[in-house]
């Protein structure tokens, strides 16, 4: 039993020591008294960076003793030092209080103003760091989400031959992913839709409240409905709907003869 122990112990300090010289990916959570979309994370020690999604989520390269930056416009700057536990968990929680600006404040050095450019440039980081070719996905335009997170995990690997993809794909985890992203972004556009079309769709041509969430995933069942979110067109989707109402009416009708 004693010997067990130690093993135990011994395998868990050699994982931790492992663990410890590796660039790993660090997904975080940032935590704030409001909007977390958007704040600035800057590996400061790597010369890498992200921004945090709607969910104050985000993902960057790390590894033991790094230095992590958080700045937002509307919040205190925070570093915070990647720990071995941290490393172990592969995970992080950081908590943001709010800036307090204070009349007749003497500023002495570099301030963080939550414009990524230049709170980089105020980091006082390497000069490797360039905005184009960090390789960090997510480093331009909004990061990845979750599902696209996945993928990317499931469709990557190293090694002499990299058995991640190949798994995946023979398990079929590959096509579902794809085809869960396609479906998250056919949502996304038919809320789109709803939010910014249907009222000048329904002056046009009414249709009662209670019908209309059926019209639209009517609507979305057409292959045409992927193509039109990926043209992002209102006029073309318009008449793409105002079509697909006069059909939906139509079948309505039918049903009740």
């Amino acid at each position: 039993m004693e010997r067990t122990k130690v093993f135990i112990l011994l395998l868990t300090l050699f994982c931790i020591q492992f663990v410890s010289g590796q660039t790993l990916e660090v997904i975080g959570q940032i935590i704030a008294p409001s909007e977390v979309d958007g704040i600035h994370v800057i590996n400061k020690t790597a010369s890498r960076f992200t921004i945090s999604n709607s969910n104050g989520e985000f993902t960057i390269p790390a590894k033991l003793n790094d230095t992590i930056l958080f700045s937002g416009i509307s919040y205190q700057p925070k570093e915070v030092i990647i720990t071995k536990l941290i490393l172990a968990t592969k995970r992080v929680t950081v908590y943001l209080e709010e800036l307090v600006n204070a009349l007749d404040e003497v500023v002495v050095g570099k301030v963080l103003t939550g414009d990524l450019m230049s709170d980089i440039n105020n980091a006082d980081l390497t000069p490797e760091l360039n905005f184009y070719n960090l390789g960090i996905p997510g480093y331009i335009g909004k990061p990845k989400t979750q599902s696209e997170r996945r993928l990317y995990e499931a469709t990557s690997g190293g090694g002499f031959i990299p058995l991640n993809p190949i798994l995946n794909g023979i398990s079929g985890r590959t096509k579902q992913l794809k085809q869960h992203i396609k479906l998250e972004k056919l949502d996304h556009c038919l809320d789109y839709i709803k939010s910014n079309l249907a009222k000048d769709l329904f002056s046009k041509s009414y249709m009662e409240e209670a019908l209309r969430t059926e019209f639209f995933y009517y609507c979305q069942d057409d292959a045409e409905f992927e193509r039109l979110c990926k043209l992002k067109n209102d006029m073309a989707t318009i008449d793409f709907l105002m079509a697909k109402l006069e059909a939906f009416k139509s079948i309505l009708q039918s049903e009740k003869e």
